[in-house]
């Protein structure tokens, strides 16, 4: 299931980038690759799987639209490959984005279906508790 289109990378970094990014052929660049734009949404889904394999069953349907940003700004890391200014808005997007998922992961941020309801609880039921009969009570301890 792919997470981001090559429309959402037009839609937020603009088409002169992805220009610039995926053409490889021509001098000076004309067109966007969409075989290369392809193959780095590939890679980030495919990394954005890999931190929610751990939580959630595979594939998600629908998909949260937050994974679009995150996958968008994991697919243009990709795309500048090592040419991104290592202080810049793309390495730290992509820093983001992992810490992110990081903290999916853990269990720490939940994934929202983008209909502002809640996940449902897993298990469900009642609370069940036990222990040992008490060591110290009332009577064991007069005396002392």
């Amino acid at each position: 299931m792919t997470y981001a289109t090559q429309q959402d990378l037009i839609d937020r970094f603009g088409a002169d980038e992805l220009i610039q990014l995926t053409d490889r052929l021509s001098v000076p660049p004309a067109a966007i690759d969409a075989d290369v734009v392809a193959r780095a949404l590939s890679d980030a889904d495919a990394l954005i799987d890999s931190y929610l394999r751990k939580r959630y069953a595979l594939p998600l349907d629908p998909a949260p639209p937050v994974l679009v940003k995150i996958a968008s700004d994991l697919a243009r890391y990709n795309l500048y490959d090592d040419g991104a200014d290592k202080d810049g808005p793309v390495v730290r997007a992509q820093g983001s984005a992992l810490a992110w998922l990081r903290d999916v992961s853990k269990g720490l941020i939940e994934l929202d279906d983008g209909t502002g309801d809640a996940p449902a609880a897993s298990g469900g039921g009642q609370v069940r508790a036990s222990y040992p009969d008490r060591v110290f009570t009332r009577d064991s301890l007069r005396g002392y």
